[in-house]
């Protein structure tokens, strides 16, 4: 059990750590579609990695046993660790204020939005990443690695274009950011950790209701 526990910690840390590049890498691109194409780069590189992310966990809790939920929670803590050091660290880089300027206009637009937005928009998120998710472990296991790549990286361009919210990935902007609107941060972490964990759920939930199963 401690083995595991380790485990998680590290991959999640790892995976945290690596969005916080991912953020900086999308603010330096210049471009809307080349932050996108980069940035979902960060997630193929995590699932063939085999590191953990709380989006990439969260969906599965339905068809899990209630254990699971442990390391989900494990995942989630050591991720925002991750992506909250990483931030930091480069926020404190001779490109520190370059990032901080860009990573503050993203988080001010994203924290000063109204809850429900900030839920909803974190849903459509989650389902985009579940759908990258599931869409790797199906290709993997046809040893279609072509295919992987694209059904990773075409949802995750789709939500960094649309601005959706993933909650690690703006743990890391924060960072980058210098944490400022921090007594923001509360309410709208809280609103995106449940937004992206309903909007994970959405797909496995709804397929118990098919006669085409798929787990």
């Amino acid at each position: 059990m401690f083995k595991r526990i380790v485990s998680f910690t590290v991959d999640g840390f790892m995976a945290g750590l690596l969005l916080s590049i991912c953020c900086a890498v999308n603010i330096s691109a210049g471009n809307n579609f080349a932050g996108a194409f980069l940035f979902s780069l960060g997630l193929f590189a995590i699932m063939e990695l085999h590191l953990g992310l709380y989006t990439g966990k969260v969906g599965y809790l339905v068809v899990k046993r209630p254990r699971y939920a442990g390391e989900v929670t494990i995942t989630l803590i050591s991720n925002a660790i991750g992506a909250f050091l990483g931030g930091w660290l480069l926020s404190i880089t001779r490109f520190g204020n370059m990032l901080s300027v860009r990573a503050n206009e993203i988080m001010a637009g994203k924290m000063y939005d109204s809850p429900v937005s900030m839920f909803l928009l974190s849903m459509f998120c989650g389902i985009l990443i579940f759908i990258a998710v599931e869409g790797d472990k199906k290709c993997t296991n046809a040893d279609d690695h072509v295919g992987a790549l694209f059904t990773t990286l075409i949802p995750v361009m789709i939500f960094i274009i649309c601005g959706f919210n993933h909650s690690i990935a703006d743990m890391g902007y924060f960072a980058l950011s210098g944490f400022k609107n921090i007594d923001k941060a509360p309410l709208y972490f809280t609103m995106v950790i449940v937004g992206n964990g309903a909007g994970c759920m959405v797909i496995p939930i709804m397929k118990k209701f098919s006669i085409n199963k798929w787990f």
